[in-house]
């Protein structure tokens, strides 16, 4: 192929894409599925190679489009390449897992303190947290009811949690996500009245 075509080529690949751009920003659904197939695997692999877990990967990735698709009309393609903005907007919301991990396991610390039952006889645990951290996963709804029992009383890994109850990995970490944020709130609102 001479240069000619080469750079005739390439300019027809360019077009194309800003075409595709042009229906992404327009809310083209079937651009964003061309987006989405065309632009995914670096993403995950971003988030991957970041975060170490595959759940949390696809979760990353999963956000990453919807927070595109959501604020398309802020995309603007003299800026920035839709590549370029997709991957700014991944390594965002791999910084807001990295700091999610952060609390859920000082939260998990806490709850793990006043928690284990051998703690229980110590003078250096409060009863009435104990209490409170109790109530608050019997607030959970069941599914996660019984997921925050076996990881904090049972003290099982989250693949033991997800054998035991024949219930996705990613599941059981999502539960335990959700639930360890919704009890944090919840202490942090009592605390605070105390």
């Amino acid at each position: 192929m001479s240069t000619g075509e080469e750079d005739a080529d390439a300019t027809q690949q360019r077009d194309a894409e800003s075409a595709w751009d042009a229906r992404f920003i327009a809310g083209d659904e079937r651009a964003l599925e061309h987006v989405y197939r065309r632009w995914s695997p670096v993403v995950f692999t971003l988030a991957l190679r970041s975060l170490g877990d595959r759940t949390d990967a696809e979760d990353v990735t999963q956000k990453t489009f919807v927070s595109a698709w959501t604020s398309r009309a802020s995309f603007d393609p003299s800026r920035a390449r839709l590549s370029t903005w997709l991957v700014a907007i991944a390594k965002r919301r791999i910084a807001d897992t990295h700091e999610a991990r952060t609390r859920i396991r000082a939260l998990h610390e806490q709850l793990q303190r006043v928690t284990r039952p051998e703690d229980l006889m110590t003078e250096d645990v409060d009863l009435g947290e104990t209490l409170l951290v109790a109530q608050e996963i019997e607030r959970l709804e069941p599914d996660a009811r019984k997921v925050m029992r076996m990881a904090f009383f049972d003290d099982l890994t989250h693949q033991e949690i997800s054998r035991r109850l024949d219930m996705p990995l990613g599941t059981v970490k999502s539960h335990i996500r959700r639930s360890l944020e919704r009890m944090r709130t919840r202490l942090e609102v009592t605390h605070a009245a105390h």
